[in-house]
């Protein structure tokens, strides 16, 4: 018998079996002594003996994060708000690269765009080769192209707290009811209302609220090495061929199809800059 993991907390894991079964279960010891820890969306192997059901294997992985939690996604999610809080487009590019570095794909979600415009957001990532959706919750706008985007998918909802990710989830699951805070004043920005990862039928998919996803270490969580960093930027991969540097960082080298891209406002000059920003990052990482 096999299964989804669909939500662990406090030792036990539930478990979505082929035939639509959530069933309670425990990991057998030998997962402890391995090191194997079991997350949502693993795909795991069951037996049951004497009436208990006992995860016994956990199989082939697409991907797996360590904070927050989570294996085989096949999309992220990132909303951001145009305002309350101000978004971070150094934030947004993180996550964007963290999913393509790890074989998902990436879609953008603006909401609360009643109270500013989204135009930043196209200005950035209109020709960067990552989708922008403009969603508002509270009157649909948006929430029947959302959908087809989260068809046949495990997606991870993500992004800073306060831009409306639980609202966003209640729109799209109303009977979920999930909690909601206010924007602190002082902060600038929301509480935490997801405290473990739990994932949730759609019609034709799966998304995953997690905590910690806006807060994402790169180095630390989903580390990306330099070399690498140049695939997780869609516009600059698309640019690399025209470069005529073998090893080009895309950074200070003259003459650089990437850079001469960017001079000329093919690339953003936001995402450029993230690209250089999370470039020197993995370079001081790999230091030590």
């Amino acid at each position: 018998m096999t299964g989804v993991i669909y939500k662990g907390i406090g030792g036990f894991y539930y478990v979505k079996t082929a035939d639509g079964q959530m069933v309670e279960c425990k990991p057998r010891g030998i997962f402890r002594k391995t090191g194997q820890k079991p997350v949502a969306g693993d795909k795991v192997a069951l037996v049951e003996e004497a009436g208990t059901i006992t995860m016994d294997e956990i199989l082939p992985r697409r991907n797996v994060f360590v904070r927050p939690p989570i294996a085989n996604v096949d999309q992220f999610v990132v909303v951001a708000s145009t305002v309350e809080p101000t978004p971070s487009f150094l934030v947004i590019d993180k996550l964007t690269a963290v999913a393509l570095d790890n074989d998902a794909q990436p879609l953008l979600v603006v909401t609360k765009t009643d109270l500013a415009t989204a135009q930043p957001f196209v200005d950035a990532y209109g020709k960067s080769g990552i989708d922008l959706l403009a969603v508002n919750a509270e009157t649909g706008e948006g929430l029947a192209e959302l959908h087809q985007h989260l068809a046949g998918k495990l997606s991870v909802l993500c992004g800073n707290s306060g831009v409306g990710k639980s609202t966003l989830l209640n729109a799209l699951l109303p009977q979920l009811s999930r909690e909601t805070a206010e924007i602190s004043q002082k902060l600038g920005r929301g509480r935490h209302t997801t405290r473990e990862v739990e994932i949730f039928d759609l019609p034709s998919g799966q998304i995953a609220d997690t905590p910690g996803f806006a807060s994402l270490d790169l180095q630390r969580a989903a580390p990306i090495v330099k070399e690498n960093l140049q695939f997780a930027f869609p516009e600059i991969e698309k640019r690399m061929q025209n470069c005529k540097f073998t090893g080009c960082a895309h950074i200070a080298e003259q003459g650089c199809a990437v850079r001469q891209a960017a001079f000329a406002g093919e690339i953003s000059e936001s995402r450029y800059n993230s690209y250089v920003t999370l470039y020197q990052e993995a370079k001081e990482n790999e230091r030590y």
